[in-house]
C-alpha cells in the first residue's frame, strides 16, 4: 500500500518531499486550504466583472500584455498559452522528480493567492494518486518567468493532452484519464498561467540534487573514515578542541563523526612504529573534517533556500484583498534563490569527489599508504586499482566543469521583455549527473580502503567501530577481495549502487543527527 501524505500549503518539511520523492504515494491537500482557494478564484471572477486590464487574466502574455482579450476568449487563452508553451525537449523526467513538482505546484495554487479553482488542484492530487506520469522534457526552461515549457507539459496531462506513463507504460494522456475514471478539465480565466508560472521544475530538480549531496556526504564521511583505518592514518586531527576553536557548525560536527567511527581502532598510527609513524597526514586524511564540514555547511544553506522555495507561491499576478481584490504583477517566478542553491549544491558534491579521490592516490602509492602498490600483491603482472583510479580522476576532473556555476550565465527571451534569466533548471539539472560522478568516485576508494583493511588485517585483526566493521562487511558481501586482476567495472557498479543506495549510512543515524538541524 502506498503512503499517505496530506499536504499542508506553506508547511511541507524535506519529510514529506523525500517520502514522494522515494516512491508512489497518495497525497491529500488539507481540507482549510479549500477555502482560500475558492475566495481566490471568486476574487478573479471580481477583477473580471470590472471589464478592466488585468495582465494574464484578460490580456495577452509578455510583450503581448497590452493585448485585451474578449471574455467570451478566456478559456481559450489559457489552452492556446499551454499548448503554445509546450515546446520542451529532450529526455522525460523522472517520475520521482514529476512527483515532487506535481505537489509543490499544488501547495503553490492552495494558497488562495493563485486565482484558481479547486477543479484544478484536485486534478493535480488525481495526476499522483492514479500514478499517472506526464512526460515533460528535461530541456526548454531558462528559470525565469516561470518553468513554462516544463510546466505547461506538466498541464497537458490534465487537459487529456500529450502523453503520460501509467506504472511504466506510455499512452495518450486522455486514454490514461478514461482508464482511471477521471475526466480532462477546461481551464478557466488565469488558470493556465497559474499552472505554468512558477520554479516548481527548477526546485524539483534542485531538491534531488539536495539529497543526493546528502546521502552522497554520509557515505564519503564513512568511506573516509575506512580510508584512514586502511593507511594507520592518526586520530589526532579529529580532536574536537581543534574544530571548537574554529566554530564552524558542519566542522565541529564532522569532526565529531569521525573521531567517534574510529575511536576503536584496532591498528591506526598508535599501532605502527615510532619510524612509520607520520607526524602529520596528507590533507585529504587529517582535514577531512574541515573540508567535508565546509561542503555540509553549504548543503544546509542550500537546503534552508530550497525548502522555503517548495513551500512559496511563485505565480504571477498574484491576487489579493477581500472586498477589492487585485491582480499585481511580479517577479516570483524568477528563479534566481534556487540557481544559487543549487549552485552551491554543485560545490559540495563536486569537492566530496575531489577529496575523495585524493584518499584513492593516497592508498595505492605504496610510498604514502605503506600497502602493497596499486593494492594488489605482484604488481606488474597485476595492474590492481591503477586505472580505477584514472577513472576517478576523470570523473572529478568533469565534475569540475559541472560545477562552473550556472547562475552567472543569462540570456534574454520574449523580445527582451524577460531580459534576465536564473538557468536555475539547468543548475538543478546537472546536479543528478554530478552526484552519479562523485558516487562512482566514493565507491572505488571504497573498495580501495576495504582492500587496504584486509592486507592490513591479516596482521593486526579488524577491531575498529562497529560501524567501519559493518560497512567493510557490506562491501565484502557484494564485492570479493581483489586478490588478482579480473573484470573490475562490475565491482565497481556495484560499489556505486552501494553509496547510493543508502545500505552504507545504515546504523550510525545517531552519529548524524546534528548535521542538518539547522534546515
Amino acid at each position: 500500500m502506498k503512503p499517505t501524505i496530506t499536504l499542508t500549503p506553506r508547511h511541507l518539511t524535506f519529510g514529506q518531499l523525500r517520502a514522494i520523492y522515494n516512491s508512489p504515494v497518495t497525497i491529500s491537500l488539507d481540507p482549510s486550504a479549500y477555502d482560500a482557494i475558492e475566495k481566490s478564484h471568486q476574487a478573479v471572477q471580481a477583477i473580471i466583472a470590472r471589464d478592466r486590464p488585468a495582465y494574464g487574466i484578460n490580456t495577452g502574455f509578455g510583450l503581448l500584455a497590452k493585448t485585451r482579450i474578449p471574455d467570451d476568449e478566456l478559456e481559450l487563452l489559457q489552452r492556446n498559452l499551454i499548448l503554445s508553451h509546450s515546446v520542451g525537449t529532450g529526455e522525460a523526467l523522472p517520475a520521482d522528480v514529476v512527483r515532487l513538482i506535481i505537489a509543490m505546484k499544488v501547495s503553490s495554487l492552495s494558497q488562495g493567492v493563485s486565482g484558481v479553482r479547486r477543479e484544478v488542484v484536485d486534478a493535480l492530487i488525481n495526476l499522483i494518486n492514479h500514478d499517472i506520469t506526464p512526460i515533460i522534457p528535461a530541456k526548454g526552461s531558462v528559470g525565469a518567468s516561470g518553468d513554462l515549457a516544463p510546466l505547461s507539459h506538466m498541464t497537458l496531462a490534465i487537459l487529456g493532452e500529450g502523453d503520460v506513463l501509467v506504472r511504466g507504460e506510455r499512452m495518450s494522456a486522455k486514454d490514461a484519464l478514461v482508464k482511471a475514471g477521471l475526466s480532462p478539465i477546461t481551464l478557466a480565466a488565469k488558470e493556465g498561467l497559474a499552472l505554468i508560472n512558477g520554479t516548481q521544475t527548477s526546485t524539483a530538480l534542485a531538491i534531488r540534487g539536495y539529497f543526493m549531496a546528502c546521502d552522497l556526504l554520509a557515505s564519503a564521511t564513512v568511506t573516509g573514515a575506512l580510508s584512514v583505518e586502511a593507511a594507520r592514518g592518526n586520530d589526532s586531527p579529529f580532536d574536537p578542541r581543534i574544530h571548537e576553536v574554529r566554530g564552524h557548525h558542519g566542522q565541529i560536527e564532522l569532526g565529531k563523526t569521525y573521531k567517534a567511527l574510529l575511536e576503536h581502532s584496532g591498528f591506526r598510527g598508535k599501532n605502527r612504529g615510532e619510524a612509520e609513524l607520520r607526524v602529520q597526514d596528507p590533507y585529504c586524511l587529517r582535514c577531512q573534517p574541515q573540508v567535508m564540514g565546509a561542503c555540509l555547511d553549504l548543503i544546509n544553506q542550500a537546503g534552508k533556500t530550497l525548502l522555503i522555495e517548495a513551500n512559496a507561491v511563485t505565480d504571477n499576478p498574484l491576487i489579493f484583498g477581500d472586498d477589492e481584490p487585485v491582480a499585481i504583477s511580479g517577479g516570483n517566478f524568477h528563479a534566481e534563490p534556487v540557481a544559487f542553491a543549487a549552485d552551491t549544491l554543485a560545490l559540495a558534491i563536486s569537492e566530496i569527489g575531489s577529496m575523495s579521490e585524493r584518499r584513492i592516490a593516497l592508498l595505492i602509492d605504496s610510498s604514502l599508504s605503506g600497502l602493497p602498490a596499486f593494492l594488489v600483491s605482484n604488481a606488474g603482472v597485476n595492474s590492481g586499482f591503477m586505472i580505477a583510479h584514472v577513472t576517478a580522476a576523470a570523473l572529478v576532473s568533469e565534475n569540475k566543469s559541472h560545477a562552473h556555476p550556472a547562475s552567472v550565465d543569462s540570456i534574454p527571451t520574449s523580445a527582451n521583455q524577460e531580459d534576465h534569466v536564473s538557468m536555475a533548471t539547468y543548475a538543478g539539472r546537472r546536479l543528478f549527473e554530478m552526484a552519479h560522478n562523485t558516487a562512482v568516485v566514493v565507491g572505488i576508494e571504497l573498495l580501495a580502503a576495504a582492500q587496504g583493511v584486509d592486507i592490513h588485517g591479516e596482521d593486526l585483526g579488524y577491531k575498529s567501530d562497529k560501524v567501519l566493521t559493518d560497512v567493510h562487511a557490506k562491501v565484502r558481501a557484494k564485492i570479493a577481495h581483489y586478490d588478482k586482476d579480473r573484470y573490475f567495472a562490475p565491482d565497481i557498479e556495484s560499489a556505486k549502487q552501494l553509496v547510493l543506495s543508502g545500505e552504507l549510512l545504515d546504523g550510525w543515524d545517531e552519529l548524524r543527527q546534528n548535521w542538518f538541524s539547522n534546515v
